[in-house]
């Protein structure tokens, strides 16, 4: 058991980071239309496994808000890891991946908690 913590704990090291996009940057990724994003989450089934505004759920991680950049966003899709299927050309294009993230640019944070009353009891 010791040995399997401490090969993950290397591996972890060995994996570069990915950083988060500050508001607004969205230079590195292409033109998307929202609403076509927006439909393609939903008609594709990625909110079966990310909830309908991309918060995560039990079997897909979080994707919005401040999604990864757009490169590392495509690789993902492309080429995921964990229990996603691999997304490839033939099922899903370029544009329609752009499409979706330009959908996860526009979702905002949520509230803060202190905002929330039932959370200041």
């Amino acid at each position: 058991m010791r040995f399997l913590i401490l090969l993950v704990s290397f591996a972890s090291l060995l994996v570069p980071l990915t950083p988060v996009p500050a508001p607004g940057q969205v230079a590195s990724s292409p033109p998307g239309d929202v609403e076509k994003g927006k439909q393609l989450f939903m008609n594709r089934g990625c909110f079966q496994c990310h909830n309908t505004v991309a918060q995560g759920g039990r079997s897909g991680p979080r994707l919005a808000p401040r999604p990864v950049p757009f490169s590392a966003f495509t690789a993902l899709v492309r080429q995921p890891i964990n229990q996603m299927p691999p997304y490839t050309t033939e099922v899903m294009s370029d544009g329609e991946i752009a499409d979706i993230y330009a959908f996860l640019l526009t979702i905002p944070p949520p509230p803060p908690v202190s905002t929330i009353p039932i959370l200041n009891r």
